[in-house]
């Protein structure tokens, strides 16, 4: 729902001069906020105006604010001592000030700026709000009536005086910073001062003197974009912090697929030092197993020729029985015989057949021995011959094995250790090698890679609690912006709430049932009622009080 002070607005009602420039004492009526001045060229319309706007918004005084042309021609201080030969001012206080009132109610806010020129010094400044329904010209004069010469003239109020006449009913600042922080909470009601001062700049830009008929839209636009606000640090705070922990996850990633591939090359070597260990067990294994079936084979093949012997001896022994009757019977049939004539020339042919069978036999088994030894030449050279094969194949294995070798300790790191190892390889080629020294160093170059290992596992641990810190880091931000809203809002609901208690009495001031109310027990009332909101939710800033 809308509440009374969003309906209820601020318009100008009066804004004036008090000993400022020509003016002694002038004052300009709005009429639903709007003002008409008309006057011949040279005629000041431009200096009250630019006077009035912007510098009754945030009280600054620069001289390139005072013209439309951002010329620095123009000073404040020339505005209030003018030329010395023609005013004869050497030091001179004058007033500037800007009365707002409610649309539907009779509320009044006052404010304005005090200057004090003085030749060859700095100008002095103190600005004032009004909050208790006073009005300048009504009931809160600007100045002190004194008697100079017989005559009755208004002497301006100095600065201590001014805050002694306002008292409760309002603020007396000395700073212009504080003075826009007032404007901006009484009458415009930005969340922020940096909102306010985006408006007096788009304000400035607007104001710019539009000479040309042909007004483009391109010009339009080019002031309009002038006066776009600058981002602040606090609205790229949580893009820059987005951003910063993109990069961040992106300076993790690249570390990830860093040591992603540096694993990898690592599991690689690992790979092939295991398939390799893997390989020399399987062929280890194969032997092995080839070794036990030669084994096995050869235990049966002696189990069969010991069943065969056993049998061959139970033949042998039937048939030497055998012979043994036969013997007996050819005995005694010699016996029988050894008295005949035909014995004589049997037995010298038998003794010549067996000398021939001898010789015969001889031949034989002398022809038996060159076949043997023959064959024997004949397996010697086949076996030669393969032995010279496999030296070869030895040889191109080994060879094959020390490229894989140095392109694994490539891969590892190992080139150094290999090289040197490799040296002592080709110079000791044709003698047994010893192996013992390559294996200490590849132990060694494990263990070191081990600790590597260990050290990359730490890193990323700490990499993690970093994460983690960081997250912890991101989520204590962003219940500290959440504070920080939650600090605002209820600084808007403070505003707020003050506000509609003040329409609320002014609502009530005006009902025709208590128009007995006197205007000074009202403005008293007004002043209690600031000095106690004051008190209630504020801490002291310069002159004036800062709501928190």
């Amino acid at each position: 729902m809308q509440n009374t002070a969003e309906r209820n607005k601020w318009k100008v009602n009066r804004a004036g001069l008090f000993n400022y420039w020509y003016y002694e004492d002038q004052a300009f009526d709005f009429a639903g906020g709007k003002l008409l001045l008309r006057g011949n060229n040279g005629a000041g319309k431009s200096v009250t105006m630019q006077s009035f706007l912007p510098v009754l918004l945030d009280g600054s005084t620069r001289p390139e604010r005072l013209d439309p042309f951002n010329s620095k021609a123009r000073r404040m201080e020339d505005y209030l001592l003018g030329e010395k030969e023609v005013s004869g001012h050497d030091e001179r206080t004058g007033y500037l000030y800007m009365e707002f009132k409610r649309e539907q109610t009779e509320q009044y806010m006052t404010i304005g700026i005090g200057l004090q020129a003085k030749r060859g010094s700095q100008l002095k400044f103190w600005g004032f709000i009004l909050t208790d329904n006073r009005r300048i010209g009504h009931d809160f004069p600007l100045y002190k009536m004194e008697n100079h010469d017989g005559e009755q003239v208004k002497i301006p109020l100095s600065r201590i005086q001014l805050r002694n006449q306002v008292a409760n009913g309002g603020y007396v600042v000395d700073k212009r910073k504080d003075y826009a922080s007032l404007v901006n909470e009484y009458i415009f009601g930005y969340e922020t001062i940096e909102q306010y001062e985006d408006l007096i700049k788009l304000l400035i830009q607007l104001r710019s003197p539009k000479l040309s008929k042909d007004y483009k839209p391109s010009a339009i636009y080019e002031i309009l974009e002038e006066a776009l606000p600058p981002l602040s640090d606090e609205d790229l705070r949580h893009l820059s912090d987005t951003i910063e922990q993109m990069d961040q996850t992106k300076q993790q990633l690249d570390q990830l697929e860093r040591e992603y591939t540096a694993i990898t090359d690592l599991n690689k070597v690992y790979t092939a030092y295991n398939e390799k260990i893997l390989y020399d067990q399987t062929m280890g294994y194969l032997e092995a197993e080839k070794r036990k079936q030669d084994t096995e084979q050869r235990y049966q093949t002696a189990v069969d020729k010991a069943k065969h012997h056993e049998d061959s001896l139970a033949c042998l022994a039937q048939t030497i029985n055998l012979q043994h009757i036969d013997l007996e019977t050819a005995r005694k049939t010699r016996q029988r015989l050894e008295h005949h004539e035909v014995w004589n020339l049997e037995e010298e042919r038998q003794d010549n057949e067996k000398r021939l069978e001898e010789e015969e036999n001889i031949k034989e088994q002398t022809e038996q021995k060159v076949d043997k030894v023959r064959k024997k030449i004949h397996t010697e050279q086949s076996g030669l011959d393969d032995m010279e094969l496999k030296i070869n194949q030895r040889q191109e294995r080994i060879e094959d094995l020390l490229e894989e070798l140095e392109a694994d300790a490539l891969e590892a790191s190992f080139i150094e250790a290999d090289r040197m190892h490799q040296e002592d390889f080709q110079e000791n080629k044709q003698n047994p090698f010893s192996f013992s020294a390559w294996n200490r160093q590849a132990r060694n170059q494990l263990k070191h890679l081990e600790e590597i290992k260990e050290s990359l596992r730490k890193l990323e641990m700490l990499q993690k609690q970093y994460q983690e810190k960081d997250q912890e880091l991101g989520q204590y931000k962003q219940t500290m912006d959440e504070l920080r809203n939650s600090e605002k809002d209820w600084e808007q609901w403070f505003k707020e709430e003050k506000n509609q208690q003040l329409n609320k009495i002014h609502e009530w001031i005006k009902r025709p049932i208590i128009l007995w109310f006197q205007m000074s027990r009202y403005r008293k009332l007004l002043a209690h009622w600031t000095d106690y909101m004051k008190k209630l939710g504020t801490i002291r800033f310069g002159n004036r009080s800062k709501p928190h």
